[in-house]
């Protein structure tokens, strides 16, 4: 199975299996469209990182729980798959207190949660996961 990017709207798959998500895509009523894609990457069956560049969107109550629902609906098959999810965030500061609710949302949603300083880092580390699957090495 292939991935289309033209399919895409929320996520970046161009540089697939690294998919990007800009905190820039989240308007009021997005979930639907992001569930899409997610229900798209899953079927592919195929190990993937996502990056979220971008300051932590503030979100619809409606979007946030619609995708807290399809989560918690899909963890087992996100986790088989997202092998991580890395956030890209400059300040020090900031990055702390969201590795401690990355920390939460690993142990709620069983996928790998990082935050790193910069897209290179966020590339970098992406690549490293992803090339420890291809070897069958830990990461």
């Amino acid at each position: 199975m292939t991935i289309d990017p033209t399919s895409f709207t929320f996520h970046d798959v161009s540089e697939w299996p690294i998919v990007r998500q800009s905190a820039q895509s989240v308007r009021p009523g997005y979930a639907q469209q992001w569930e899409r894609e997610m229900d798209s990457l899953l079927a592919l069956s195929m190990p993937f990182v996502v990056i979220m560049e971008g300051d932590q969107p503030t979100e619809d109550h409606e979007d946030r729980k619609a995708r807290g629902i399809w989560l918690k609906k899909n963890k087992t098959a996100l986790a088989a798959t997202c092998k991580a999810v890395i956030g890209v965030e400059a300040s020090a500061i900031k990055r702390a207190a969201i590795q401690v609710q990355m920390s939460l949302a690993t142990k709620a949603f069983g996928t790998r949660m990082e935050i790193v300083a910069s897209n290179t880092e966020a590339f970098a580390l992406a690549e490293h996961i992803l090339s420890g699957l291809e070897t069958g090495a830990a990461s």
